[in-house]
């Protein structure tokens, strides 16, 4: 269950304006060692992202992330997701998702496509149709949630700011305002790193995970990489933490 909800914590946000993405390099790998409850090394979440030639000859970066269950719980849990999104790099517009996975309950199989002139997004589950259907795109360049944490990097937020998204999960938008807390030390496999605190909360009437009461932090190194070290999901029933314990820079 946790890691299905890790699913929706790496689903699709909406910034305000469209900007170059700039949030990975080519080549660029992280690797994240996943912890839940007593379980220290209950699964890992690998992102990718590499640069490709897409319509009409434009540069677009496909960001892949792999999650998968380990060790006690994989024996108990057997869970593997991968996601993958289009990104336009000079406009920084996502422009498709597609997941699937399985574990032991259920598949799953979707996927978005978005389409900027008519302003709709067109979500397909072809393992739960009826979740299938149309939602309108606000303006703003739509992302996904990892890639916009990353592309803080060109944010250069200080605590007690904050930056308004709008989270896209299946065919619903959820607002989140984006607040940079504070500064925290945190340990991880590649050592001690001095963070940025960055909290995204729910405007409004909470909903779907918020409204069970869930929380999501990420802790942004401020050694002049900005790395995303950290990141916290917690839920009423145990908290899941991701470690980065790898990282590919990627091209310059």
């Amino acid at each position: 269950m946790f890691l299905r909800c890790l699913i929706f914590f790496l689903g699709c946000t909406t910034l305000a304006g469209a900007a170059p993405f700039t949030a990975f390099r080519d080549g660029e790998k992280f690797t994240y060692k996943v912890g839940f409850a007593i379980f220290g090394g209950a699964g890992e979440i690998t992102i990718t992202a590499r640069t490709e030639r897409g319509e009409n000859d434009a540069t677009v970066m496909r960001v892949t992330t792999t999650t998968a269950s380990k060790g006690l719980v994989r024996g108990v849990y057997a869970f593997d997701n991968v996601a993958e999104v289009l990104i336009e790099q000079m406009s920084g517009r996502l422009l498709s998702v597609r997941e699937s996975g399985e574990d032991p309950k259920r598949t799953s199989d979707s996927e978005t496509v978005f389409d900027y002139e008519k302003k709709i997004g067109k979500h397909v589950d072809r393992s739960r149709p009826h979740r299938s259907g149309e939602f309108a795109i606000p303006d703003g360049a739509p992302l996904d949630l990892i890639s916009a944490l990353v592309q803080t990097r060109d944010w250069n937020l200080q605590p007690g700011e904050k930056r308004a998204v709008l989270v896209h999960f299946a065919s619903d938008l959820y607002p989140l305002t984006l607040t940079a807390e504070g500064y925290e030390e945190v340990r991880t496999p590649l050592g001690k790193f001095r963070t940025l605190v960055l909290v995204p909360r729910m405007e409004g009437e909470p909903t779907g995970l918020f409204k069970r009461g869930g929380e999501i932090k990420v802790w942004i190194a401020q050694d002049g990489s900005n790395l995303p070290v950290k990141m916290q999901l917690k839920l009423k029933f145990g908290t899941a933490s991701l470690l980065l314990a790898h990282h590919v820079p990627g091209a310059p």
